[in-house]
């Protein structure tokens, strides 16, 4: 693993899980500088990204719309039991909130040539 990032999403009214899921992806990506990648001359699209979204309601997740949020890589993309819904007596819909980590690591393609090349 070469990053780890997250990411807090909430959809405050509308009890929205998949809004509440982009931008805790989105929030996740905002943290991420991968200026390490220009530096070594690794293209971002031989990354393997890991993508755990957790949600309350995970099956109300569109994993792929999620997926498709990250400019670089190829994703991988699972939503577990998580996050926290927040009642609220005056609402219909409780406030929901969404966690999102990115797990980057290498291609084995990647650490093939750091190898070939450090001999």
């Amino acid at each position: 693993r070469v990053m780890l990032e997250m990411g807090t999403g909430a959809s405050m009214r509308s009890g929205d899980y998949q809004t509440a899921a982009l931008r805790a992806v989105e929030d996740a990506t905002r943290h991420a500088s991968l200026s390490f990648l220009r530096s070594l001359r690794i293209d971002p699209e031989e990354l393997q990204v890991e993508m755990i979204i957790a949600a309350q309601e995970p099956d109300r997740i569109d994993l792929n719309a999620a997926a498709a949020r990250i400019p670089f890589g190829h994703v991988t993309a699972r939503a577990v039991k998580g996050g926290l819904d927040v009642e609220d007596a005056t609402s219909l819909h409780p406030a929901v909130v969404v966690n999102a980590a990115l797990i980057l690591r290498l291609s084995d393609g990647v650490i093939a040539k750091f190898r070939a090349g450090s001999s």
